[in-house]
């Protein structure tokens, strides 16, 4: 499972990641999400979390002892870091269309969006092995009620080595992150990228392997609060 990080600043206003700390809206509902989740998140192993401070608060609030994995940090922009995509458009509007536009554009020097869901492919891929390479079985996150029907194809969320039992991985890593592993793991156009949204604290479940994944997105952490 991929958790989307807590709210904070940059999410807030649609900044380019200058690795800000959770706000305190934001740590608030990430304490109240691993009050909710985080017996059944902890039965995922391993953890990871992306080196953003965002990601590692909101590993902790969850309760989670994640390992730092690079392949999840939040998308390199290079010299926009720290803007806001209002006003860049304002400014650079040209090459934010190209960036917008064309999946090989970089720029602002950093990754394109090519190289972001490259970089975010191989680690899904890495975590289940080639076609084949793994047994089948259900799992289950946090609030689903129960196991995935019997004999689906698992992953990252619950898949079985050919000698051991079913691993099952929650991951909490960048939202840029998230939609590049779901634009990856579906093989979807690259342009499918900008249609996705990932709200902060929710989980994105894929459950297979290399070649072949599903996907159940949108997976709240904790209960709604109501208005």
């Amino acid at each position: 499972m991929l958790v989307t990080p807590a709210i904070n600043a940059e999410l807030r206003h649609a900044a380019f990641g200058a690795d800000e700390p959770l706000d305190a809206a934001g740590r608030g509902a990430a304490e109240r999400a691993g009050a909710h989740a985080a017996a059944s998140l902890r039965t995922h192993t391993p953890a990871y979390a992306a080196p953003s401070v965002r990601c590692r608060q909101t590993a902790d609030a969850l309760g989670l002892a994640a390992e730092p994995e690079a392949e999840l940090a939040d998308w390199d922009v290079g010299i926009w870091r720290g803007r806001e995509l209002e006003e860049l458009a304002a400014a650079e509007g040209e090459a934010v269309r190209a960036w917008l536009t064309d999946p090989a554009a970089a720029p602002h020097g950093g990754e394109s969006l090519l190289q972001l869901r490259g970089r975010v492919g191989v680690w899904l891929d890495g975590l289940a092995g080639p076609p084949g390479a793994y047994d089948t079985g259900g799992a289950a996150g946090p609030g689903t009620g129960g196991p995935s029907s019997a004999g689906s194809p698992s992953g990252p969320d619950g898949f079985r080595g050919p000698a051991g039992p079913r691993r099952r991985v929650v991951a909490v890593a960048e939202p840029a992150a998230v939609r590049a592993a779901v634009v990856h793991a579906l093989d979807l156009p690259s342009a499918a990228f900008w249609r996705l949204d990932v709200p902060p604290l929710t989980g994105t479940e894929l459950t297979g392997r290399a070649g072949r994944w599903n996907l159940r997105c949108g997976i709240p952490l904790a209960p709604d609060p109501g208005p």
